[in-house]
């Protein structure tokens, strides 16, 4: 993914199932210079129960009266609008990613779509049958950790490890530990794996987002850490790319108030844009790894710093005193450093009031 940040636009399901809306969307990722768009790819019959409840935000932000099922239902892209998508995200240079919710899904995406990176969701990282399918494919995978520990990950990166390796044993929780601590498994993990954090609520409020966590699992895993961003507004995402993230996700939508579960959650196109500059300054303020001055600096530093000066008039033969010599801009002089060994001297020539000492 290079050594910049990895951008991602999350479109998911804010296409309200209008594949001309999910186009308006990479148009405008691509403009504001995402480097990847993302999309969700499921069959509901085959990833949730017709009874299966909704989430609280999404009660909120839905049609109360209908189900989970109902829902998601509505939001479901065909195969041929996820060929459209993709040759449009191509089109419009920008990656198309997108996040599989069952093993069809991931099968179309892999072996039709053809596609190099695989998104798991957080509400995946128990789903070990589909990670362990997932890296059976030797796809690289971006892996969210909303609401887990420690543990879970570890275990889901067990499954991940086992399921690049190869290996024909029997998949069980002491092979997949096995893998994980292995030193062939630790390298598949840390050549193909990158870990997101995330706060799993739509809008996330800032006091659960936690952002020490980062660091947290940049040195439990040492893999290549991002940031899924649901909180409001673009601070979060920012401060995350200071800390040191690599990835940031983040989901986009034309309008927060349309329906749907995740608008209220999403970057309206103009808060985008606003985003991916800020995160571009912040990684050029993260090149310098070492405190010295700069180039830009150099030239207003005889401009901001100080000199000994004359106080008042000196006559030559005088020695020079607290009365008489003080610290003034320019910094062209005597660094005012050499202050206390000048006290006592005697001056070599005269000075008016304020002429630097040389």
């Amino acid at each position: 993914m290079g050594n910049r940040v990895y951008i991602i636009a999350e479109i998911g399901v804010n296409h309200n199932g209008s594949l001309e809306m999910a186009k308006r969307l990479i148009n405008i990722a691509s403009n504001a210079g995402v480097d990847a768009v993302k999309f969700q790819t499921f069959q509901t019959d085959k990833c949730m129960i017709s009874s299966a409840p909704k989430a609280p935000y999404q009660i909120d932000n839905t049609n109360s009266n209908e189900s989970q099922y109902e829902m998601v239902k509505k939001l479901e892209l065909n195969q041929q609008i996820h060929f459209e998508l993709r040759d449009y995200s191509i089109k419009n240079n920008v990656q198309f990613l997108s996040t599989p919710f069952d093993f069809e899904s991931l099968d179309f995406l892999v072996n039709r779509l053809n596609l190099p990176t695989i998104k798991i969701a957080s509400g995946e990282i128990t789903n070990a049958p589909l990670l362990l399918k997932t890296a059976r494919t030797g796809r690289k995978i971006i892996l969210s950790t909303g609401m887990s520990t420690l543990g879970e990950v570890e275990e889901a990166l067990g499954v991940i490890a086992f399921g690049y390796l190869g290996s024909d044993e029997t998949p069980s929780e002491r092979v997949f530990k096995k893998a994980y601590f292995s030193e062939e498994g630790q390298k598949y993990l840390r050549q193909n794996v990158s870990l997101l954090h995330c706060c799993t609520e739509y809008p996330a409020p800032y006091e659960d987002i936690n952002l020490n966590a980062l660091d947290i699992l940049k040195k439990c895993f040492n893999l290549p850490i991002g940031y899924s961003d649901h909180s409001l507004g673009i601070a979060i995402p920012i401060a995350a790319v200071a800390l040191g993230s690599v990835i940031i996700e983040k989901h986009i939508t034309l309008d927060c108030n349309l329906p749907g579960p995740d608008h209220k959650a999403s970057l309206e196109p103009k808060e985008l844009f606003r985003m991916v500059k800020g995160i571009r300054q912040t990684e050029e303020a993260l090149l310098k790894t070492q405190k010295k001055p700069t180039l830009s600096e150099l030239k207003n530093l005889a401009i901001a710093r100080k000199s000994i000066v004359a106080s008042c008039n000196i006559k030559k033969g005088e020695k020079f005193t607290e009365e008489n010599i003080t610290v003034k801009r320019p910094g062209k002089g005597m660094s005012p450093f050499k202050y206390w060994n000048l006290l006592n001297k005697i001056s070599h020539k005269s000075y008016q009031k304020d002429e630097v000492i040389k």
